[in-house]
């Protein structure tokens, strides 16, 4: 393999820029109308134009065709998800970098939750419609248990499946609130039924990103960055005092993810944060043949008590991997030289290859 590619989106500038620092031929399968975002580097060395990131374009026979003849390893980002069924994804027939079968787990809120509690990760409850008209909605405290007592009057957090970058995000306190947000998704065609979303009790703390890498060579584990996200416009509206927000007319949240920040965490918290990320990987394992491979996120919030509790995790490259283009302060204390998560990728690969071990790191 000589060449490394993937879709024009999310963090395929940094993939392709590690890819070329790597030495290796990179290629983006770009939408027509990013094609001017995309000329400006010259990192990138073939682009092969498409009308939409859908799979019968972005992947049509002509376009796989081409990129095998190249020799092309595909990095996958979120818009492989957000754009295409995971039936679409698994039957590409170019190598993939990473296990593509874990993407399936990742798209699936259900399967979500079982993978990160085989991991032994503390996790919030899951919700059913039928808990928000008085029942139980849990105790709020993080535990993923829920002590079965509790008058439903915390809130609720309603999610779509899949990479939606937070789009389509709600909260809710009771059924009547969550019936009146759910029929506005409905209204925009963002759901259909109710069974497109998943309800989890809503943990209050700061939200932190977990960026990891997995290397199935030297099994080893690194932590390469952390971040937080800033959505828009749940992150505005705590800018506005409570008494002004009551009279504002603002009557729908967003949590679409705009950009994000880099953190970092007391060196006291990094323990617990390796641990988890050994258990995802343990885990992986033993649920999704090979495992976990590569870049991965565990994403959650630090409660006042200092603990973590996941409420998600990303089972590829995540979109804050990109403000270490440059590397963080977490992969320079690995790398005596810039280490993104994109060259650490093609890192990986060229090991894989002058080792002989492609297979090891490619699905």
């Amino acid at each position: 393999m000589n060449a490394i590619g993937t879709l024009g989106s999310h963090c395929a500038l940094q993939v392709l820029k590690g890819a070329k620092d790597e030495g290796f031929k990179t290629i983006l399968i770009c939408e027509r109308r990013r094609e001017g975002l995309y000329r400006r580097f010259r990192f990138i060395d073939k682009r092969i134009l498409v009308d939409d990131y859908r799979f019968e374009y972005s992947f049509s026979e002509n376009v796989q065709n081409e990129l095998h003849d190249n020799n092309c390893i595909l990095v996958p980002h979120g818009t492989y998800i957000s754009s295409m069924r995971i039936e679409e994804i698994e039957g590409i027939r170019i190598p993939f970098f990473g296990n593509r079968w874990i993407l399936r787990w990742e798209a699936d809120r259900m399967l979500k939750e079982r993978l990160m509690r085989e991991a032994g990760l503390n996790i919030p409850r899951s919700i059913s419609i039928d808990e928000l008209d008085g029942s139980s909605n849990g105790n709020g405290n993080g535990n993923g248990n829920g002590n079965g007592n509790d008058k439903a009057n915390s809130l609720v957090i309603a999610k779509l499946h899949g990479a939606a970058g937070g789009k389509g995000y709600f909260l809710a306190w009771d059924k009547e609130s969550f019936m009146t947000q759910y029929n506005r998704l409905v209204s925009k065609g963002i759901v259909k039924s109710i069974d497109d979303l998943y309800i989890q009790e809503y943990v209050l703390g700061v939200p932190v990103y977990l960026q990891y890498f997995y290397s199935p060579l030297s099994k080893d584990l690194e932590l390469l960055g952390i971040d937080r996200r800033y959505e828009s416009n749940v992150d505005a509206i705590g800018r506005i005092p409570a008494l002004q927000q009551e009279h504002s007319g603002i009557d729908e949240i967003s949590y679409n993810v705009i950009g994000n920040s880099p953190l970092v965490l007391r060196e006291s918290l990094l323990d617990e944060v390796y641990s988890m990320g050994e258990r995802f990987v343990y885990a992986a394992e033993r649920l999704v043949k090979p495992g976990m491979i590569g870049p991965f996120c565990i994403e959650g919030v630090y409660d006042q008590d200092g603990r973590f509790v996941a409420f998600e995790f990303s089972a590829r490259i995540v979109a804050g991997t990109n403000l270490y283009v440059n590397g963080s302060p977490y992969s320079y204390l690995l790398y005596d030289e810039p280490m993104s998560m994109g060259r650490r990728i093609a890192r990986e690969i060229k090991i894989a290859i002058g080792s002989n071990e492609l297979d090891k790191v490619v699905t």
